[in-house]
């Protein structure tokens, strides 16, 4: 069974960090590229980030380029999300997403109203407020 878990949301005040986890079960996480995506309240899913299976290349939205990265540990089937100089702004559902392709998880990140992934998790909540 394949499963995608979100963690290490929570409240965090303006300026500060968090790293988030998505742990994966039930499919090989080597051959995935991994992308993040929030929804804030009352707004459409937004792309924020993606990792490929093969070298490590990341790609950022414009919103998050310099304040988010990504990595990945295959040995533990885990990709991390490090938030740093947190927005109110940034304040959503984060939830992670595998796909076989990396193009098409770039594509997603970009359009994620238009482009699918393979398999999605359910999410974690992320605060930022004073």
């Amino acid at each position: 069974q394949v499963q995608l878990v979100e963690s290490g949301g929570g409240l965090v005040q303006p300026g500060g960090s968090l790293r988030l986890s998505c742990a994966t079960s039930g499919f090989t996480l080597d051959h995935y590229s991994i992308g993040w995506f929030r929804r804030a309240p009352g707004k459409e899913r937004e792309g924020v980030g993606c990792i490929s299976s093969t070298d490590g290349s990341t790609y950022f939205a414009d919103s998050v380029k310099g304040r988010f990265t990504i990595s990945r540990d295959n040995a533990k089937n885990t990709v991390y999300l490090q938030m740093n100089s947190l927005k109110p702004e940034d304040t959503a559902d984060y939830y992670c997403a595998a796909s076989i392709n990396f193009v098409n998880t770039i594509a997603a990140i970009k359009d994620p109203q238009g482009s699918a992934m393979d398999y999605w998790g359910t999410g974690t909540l992320v605060a930022v407020s004073s």
